[in-house]
C-alpha cells in the first residue's frame, strides 16, 4: 500500500511524503531542516529513515532545506542535472555520494517504489512531476505548471490520487498588491495553475479511475482552500460528474495534512 502525506504546501514551501511499508521517500524539502524534522517527528518517523529525496525545480520554496537535511540526515537527493547545475548553493552542502541525477522521461527506482519524472511547464531551469508506482497503485505529483498539457494528462491518467497544484484565483490576483510583472509571471504560461484549471484537469482524470485528489501549491495572496474546492466541485458539476464518487482535499499550508492511503 502506498501512504501520502503532504508536510508543507504553498507558495511559501513544499515537502511531501510518499511511503509504503519498507521505502520512505520525500519530493522537495522547501522548508527549513528543522522543520521538516518536526513535521516527520510529529508523524513518528525518525527523519533518518527516508530512503531519498526527490527535486521537482531548484526554486526555494521546493529546495531552501534540502543541502542541510541531505548532509544531517546522510540522505540521497534525486533531481536532473539541469537542475543540480541551477542550486549551486545547495549542491555545495551534500555529500559526493548522495548526489543522484536521473533523465526527465526514464524511469528509476528507489527501494520498492518506481519513479517516472515527466516535463512541466513553468520558469525553471528543468522543472517536473512524478508518476511514483508500487506494484499496481499509481500515485501523481504535478505543482508548478503554467499550463495544463496532452503530455501531461497522459502522464497523470490511471492514478489513483494525485496531489495537483491549484495555486491561484484569477480574479483574486488580479485585484492583488502584486506588482503588475509577477503577476503576470504567475499567470502566464510558465507561472501556475489556477483553480479552474486544476477543476477541467481533475474532471477528465475522473475518467480513467482517479479517485482521490489533493489541491496543493496554493497561493496565500491569491487563494483561499475553500475557495479552491469550491471552484473544483463547481467544474465537476459543470461536467456532470458525481463529485460524491472522488475524495477532493485541501493541502495544508503549515502543518501535515492527513495521511492518505491509495490502493
Amino acid at each position: 500500500m502506498l501512504k501520502f502525506c503532504s508536510l508543507y504546501s504553498g507558495s511559501s514551501g513544499n515537502s511531501l511524503l510518499v511511503e509504503t511499508s519498507n521505502t520512505k521517500i520525500l519530493i522537495d524539502v522547501g522548508e527549513s531542516a528543522k522543520k521538516i524534522s518536526s513535521a516527520l517527528s510529529s508523524m513518528e518517523i525518525d527523519p533518518s529513515e527516508i530512503d531519498a529525496i526527490l527535486v521537482t525545480h531548484e526554486h526555494s520554496d521546493h529546495v531552501r532545506g534540502l543541502g542541510t537535511f541531505s548532509k544531517k540526515y546522510d540522505i540521497p537527493v534525486y533531481a536532473n542535472s539541469k537542475t543540480w547545475d541551477a542550486m549551486p548553493e545547495q549542491i555545495e552542502k551534500i555529500n559526493d555520494k548522495n548526489i543522484k541525477k536521473f533523465t526527465i522521461e526514464e524511469n528509476f527506482g528507489i527501494g520498492d517504489l518506481k519513479i517516472h519524472p515527466f516535463k512541466i511547464p513553468h520558469d525553471a531551469a528543468n522543472p517536473c512531476g512524478f508518476n511514483i508506482l508500487n506494484n499496481n497503485t499509481k500515485i501523481s505529483i504535478a505543482t508548478d505548471i503554467g499550463h495544463m498539457t496532452s503530455n501531461i494528462i497522459h502522464k497523470l491518467e490511471d492514478s489513483s490520487f494525485l496531489l495537483l497544484e491549484a495555486n491561484y484565483d484569477p480574479n483574486i490576483l488580479k485585484c492583488s498588491a502584486y506588482p503588475y510583472l509577477l503577476k503576470q509571471r504567475i499567470a502566464g504560461p510558465n507561472g501556475h495553475l489556477p483553480n479552474e484549471e486544476a477543476g477541467k484537469t481533475i474532471s477528465f482524470l475522473m475518467k480513467s479511475g482517479l479517485r482521490q485528489v489533493m489541491l496543493g501549491h496554493l497561493s496565500k495572496e491569491n487563494n483561499f482552500p475553500e475557495l479552491a474546492y469550491k471552484t473544483v466541485i463547481d467544474e465537476l458539476i459543470e461536467c456532470k460528474l458525481d463529485f460524491s464518487k472522488i475524495k477532493v482535499d485541501v493541502a495544508t499550508r503549515n502543518t501535515p495534512s492527513k495521511i492518505v492511503e491509495v490502493v
